[in-house]
C-alpha cells in the first residue's frame, strides 16, 4: 500500500491519526481505538513511507536531518484532507505519527461543543484559554472559536500556528494565518510582531515557555483578545501553571495581572461513550469578580466551588460535565471516575445517585 492509498483510507475509516512505526503493523486511531493492519513494517518500510510524504508534499527531505529530534509540517492533497505530520526518530529508525484534518471547518453543533463553550467568542478583549491533554480536541474548539469571530464580526484575525492545521478564509475578519518555522522563526517572534499588525484577535496556538506566557499575557493587556492553549486539566491548575512559570519574586504581580487579563478556561478531555464512540467533557470558568479575588489571594484550590456557584453565568465543573454525560447514559460509571478530576467526591456523588 502506497502513501496515498493510506491517506484515502484513514479519511475513509474516519481515523483522527495514523502511525507509521517500525515494529508495528500500519495502525489506524478511531474513537480512541486502534485498528491495525497488516505485518508489522520494518525500518525499510516506514524509510520509504516517510520519503513518500516529503515528495507529495513538496517538502525537502534534508530538513529532517539525523541529528534532528523531530519535524513538525502540514500538508493538504486536493479533493481528501489536511493531515499533520510529525516525523520522528525511535531506536534508530524513523518513524511519523500524521493527524487527520477533513477540509472545512468544524461545526461545534455536530461536535457537541455547547454555547456556554461558544459564548467566549463574544469577548473583546483579555486571554481565553483551551486546556487539556494533547490529542483531546483544543485545535478543533479553537478553530471553531475563530470561525464564529470571523463569521460575525469584522477585524483582524492574526494566528501562530505551529503547523497550520484549519484554513480560516477572509469573510467579515481579516485573518492572517502565519505558521512557526516556515513564515515565522518562534511563537514569541510572532506575537511581538502581531502586537504590530493592527490584530484584534490572536490565536497562539501554544502558551509553551516563561517567555511565550509572559509576551502573551503582556499583547493580553494591550486591548486585544488573546486565545491560546495550555496542557493542564483543569481552570485551578491552569492558573497554577502559568503563575508557576514565572519567578518567585514575581508571582504575586503575576496572580494580579493574570486577575485582569483572564476571561475564561475552557478545559476539555475526549472520553469513551457507551457505544463505542467518544464525546468531550467540558470545565467552564468565566472570571467573575469571586474568581479574581481568587486569583489575586492565591486561593486556587478554591476556584471549582466558584466555578460550582456559576452556574447562571455559564459555568460549570469537569466533574460535573461527567456527572451529566453519565446521567443522560452516554458514559459508564467507571468512566466518570476514570476522567474525574475529584475522584472520591464523584465517587459520592455516583453512589447517592444509584441510590435514588
Amino acid at each position: 500500500m502506497d502513501i496515498s492509498q493510506i491517506l484515502h483510507h484513514a479519511i475513509t475509516l474516519n481515523a483522527s491519526d495514523i502511525f507509521i512505526i517500525a515494529g508495528l503493523p500500519l495502525t489506524y486511531k478511531i474513537n480512541g481505538r486502534q485498528l491495525r493492519e497488516g505485518e508489522p513494517l520494518h525500518p525499510d518500510d516506514t524509510h520509504a513511507l516517510i520519503s513518500a510524504i516529503y515528495k507529495l508534499c513538496g517538502r525537502n527531505p534534508d530538513r529532517f536531518a539525523p541529528e534532528d529530534s523531530d519535524d513538525d509540517f502540514s500538508f493538504a492533497i486536493q479533493d481528501l484532507g489536511r493531515f499533520r505530520a510529525n516525523v520522528l526518530h525511535q531506536r534508530g529508525t524513523l518513524a511519523v505519527v500524521l493527524r487527520v484534518i477533513q477540509f472545512g471547518l468544524p461545526d461545534p453543533n455536530a461536535l457537541g461543543i455547547p454555547p456556554q463553550v461558544m459564548a467566549a467568542c463574544k469577548k473583546m478583549k483579555g486571554l481565553i484559554l483551551v486546556t487539556g491533554p494533547a490529542g483531546n480536541g483544543k485545535s478543533t474548539t479553537l478553530a471553531c472559536m475563530i470561525d464564529e469571530i470571523n463569521r460575525t464580526r469584522e477585524g483582524h484575525i492574526i494566528t501562530m500556528e505551529d503547523p497550520i492545521e484549519h484554513i480560516h478564509r477572509h469573510n467579515k475578519c481579516i485573518v492572517t494565518q502565519r505558521e512557526i518555522g516556515s513564515d515565522t522563526p518562534t511563537y514569541v517572534g510572532a506575537l511581538r510582531s502581531a502586537l504590530r499588525e493592527s490584530p484584534d484577535v490572536i490565536l497562539l496556538g501554544e502558551m509553551r515557555d516563561y517567555e511565550t506566557i509572559e509576551v502573551a499575557m503582556t499583547a493580553a493587556e494591550t486591548g486585544q483578545l488573546l486565545f491560546s492553549t495550555l496542557h493542564t486539566t483543569g481552570a485551578a491548575n491552569t492558573v497554577d501553571r502559568i503563575i508557576d512559570v514565572f519567578p518567585a519574586a514575581q508571582q504575586q504581580q503575576v496572580r494580579i495581572q493574570l486577575s485582569m487579563v483572564l476571561q475564561a478556561v475552557i478545559s476539555q478531555q475526549l472520553v469513551p461513550t457507551t457505544d463505542g464512540k467518544q464525546t468531550v467533557a467540558f470545565e467552564i470558568m468565566y472570571t467573575n469578580a469571586a474568581i479574581k479575588n481568587l486569583i489575586r489571594e492565591a486561593k486556587t484550590h478554591q476556584i471549582d466551588t466558584a466555578i460550582q456557584s456559576g452556574a447562571a453565568e455559564g459555568m460549570r465543573t469537569m466533574d460535573q460535565s461527567l456527572l451529566q454525560l453519565y446521567q443522560q447514559g452516554r458514559i459508564t460509571k467507571e468512566t466518570a471516575l476514570t476522567y474525574s478530576i475529584h475522584y472520591e467526591a464523584m465517587e459520592k456523588r455516583l453512589a447517592a445517585l444509584s441510590m435514588l
